[in-house]
């Protein structure tokens, strides 16, 4: 794993952090020194990850649709750390519903988990964000590759993009990056549990140009250089880490 001296120390809040990219980026982070705060609604696998990590590693359980909990979650933090330099967005579903089976109620939940809460969190960060801060939210390689049955997920995808965009150039005059990473499709353990099937594995290798597997741990060393003083002069991208599944 590269080392980021820069990131020793900085407080680093993670959306989502308990499973998969989410708990692969928590560990990461604690290797490079940083103070990390997750959260997430499962409860036994985030307070077990904080146990595994140990000192400097804080969980939270959040329910992320809630404005209330979001801004008692980040206010505790600022008020701890006094400084937040990186929020990452990461938390997300993606149901595969048909158009004909996707209720209202289905739709709203799924907007307000992948997308409200980036604003909810975002809103309550940025106040206590320095010169040099890094947004880093999450959208999916499925926004370029449209599979059937997702719309709704993907739709979410789609506004991560463009709420990225926009914040970027809002928030520059206050140093402050944002950028977005659109993971290919990652071996998580649900992944491999609910999706991943021989059909699936032989799709994933005729469709990248690198025909290896994503893990969990390169998507988190994307979210490293973007939080890292490395990536200074990047803002206002979106950063496809599908092993060129999508390359045109």
């Amino acid at each position: 794993m590269p080392a980021y001296s820069d990131l020793c120390g900085k407080t680093v809040l993670i959306t989502g952090g308990a499973n998969g990219i989410g708990a692969a980026m928590a560990r990461a982070f604690h290797a490079q020194q940083s103070r990390v705060f997750f959260c997430d609604v499962d409860s036994n696998a985030g307070q077990s990850l904080a146990r595994e990590l140990g000192a400097s590693v804080a969980f939270a359980k959040v329910d992320l649709t809630r404005e209330s909990e979001v801004t008692r979650w980040i206010k505790g933090i600022a008020k701890q750390t006094k400084t937040i330099e990186v929020l990452i967005n990461n938390a997300a579903r993606d149901p595969r519903i048909p158009l004909n089976k996707m209720s209202v109620a289905d739709w709203d939940h799924l907007f307000a988990t992948n997308l409200r809460a980036y604003f909810l969190t975002t809103r309550a960060a940025v106040p206590h964000m320095p010169r040099g801060g890094s947004i880093i939210n999450f959208s999916s390689v499925t926004f370029h590759n449209a599979p059937a049955d997702m719309s709704a997920y993907v739709a979410t995808k789609a506004g991560a993009i463009g709420f990225t965009r926009s914040l970027a150039r809002e928030l520059g005059p206050l140093r402050i990056r944002v950028n977005v990473i659109s993971p290919g499709w990652t071996m998580t353990d649900r992944q491999l549990n609910q999706y991943v099937n021989a059909a699936a594995r032989k799709q994933i290798r005729q469709s990248q140009c690198i025909p290896d597997f994503i893990q969990p741990e390169d998507i988190a060393e994307v979210a490293l250089f973007l939080a890292s003083d490395s990536s200074r002069a990047i803002t206002g991208q979106e950063i496809l880490a599908d092993r060129g599944w999508e390359h045109s």
